[in-house]
């Protein structure tokens, strides 16, 4: 192999490093967007289930409430 040719093969090795370091970066940065999006949608789905709970728990006192009613009457 001659000296040209030899420095020609570095540097596409380097250039194809340098888009491969690029699309670690890139890649790395998504992932870390997808957790946050993650962690806040498990943070929001546990609101929901709670309130659901407490609108759950609402509704059977109301009948309940209702029930004791009809009997009275």
């Amino acid at each position: 192999m001659t000296e040209p040719d030899v420095i020609a093969q570095l540097q596409r090795l380097t250039s194809r490093l340098d888009a491969l370091i690029e699309r670690v970066r890139i890649l790395s940065d998504e992932n870390r967007s997808l957790r946050q999006q993650q962690e806040s949608i498990v943070g929001e789905r546990a609101q929901l289930l709670s309130k659901n709970e407490q609108a759950r728990s609402r509704v059977e006192a109301m009948i309940a409430r209702l029930k004791s009613l009809e009997q009275h009457t």
